[in-house]
């Protein structure tokens, strides 16, 4: 469902926004506020990823469904081509016989 590779790089999302903001944040005076402005950055950044994982699964969903709907559309119309091609021979046959009872009539 979710390749490691998702996984990895939404770790890395969440790490270096704590690095960034702490780097960042340890250049001014040092303030208790510091903490939760890191705790909130890293929570945003891990709903992104999650949000973006979540994109990543329903896409994934929708191109499933659809390669679904295109081969049973695909199986459908094979089935109507053999029916149609069925009924075009049993077409030819009938036709070909009259074609043959009026030929033999025009020339008797």
């Amino acid at each position: 469902m979710m390749d490691p590779r998702d996984i990895v790089f939404s770790i890395v999302m969440v790490v270096s926004s704590f690095v960034l903001t702490y780097e960042w944040l340890g250049r001014f005076k040092y303030s208790s506020a510091n903490s939760l402005i890191i705790l909130s950055a890293i929570v945003m950044v891990g709903a992104l990823a999650a949000m973006i994982l979540s994109v990543d699964i329903r896409l994934r969903r929708i191109e499933k469904t659809l390669d679904e709907k295109e081969r049973s559309l695909r199986i459908n119309v094979q089935s109507i081509e053999s029916s149609m091609d069925k009924k075009m021979n049993e077409v030819i046959s009938v036709v070909d016989e009259a074609m043959d009872v009026f030929n033999r009539r025009s020339y008797r």
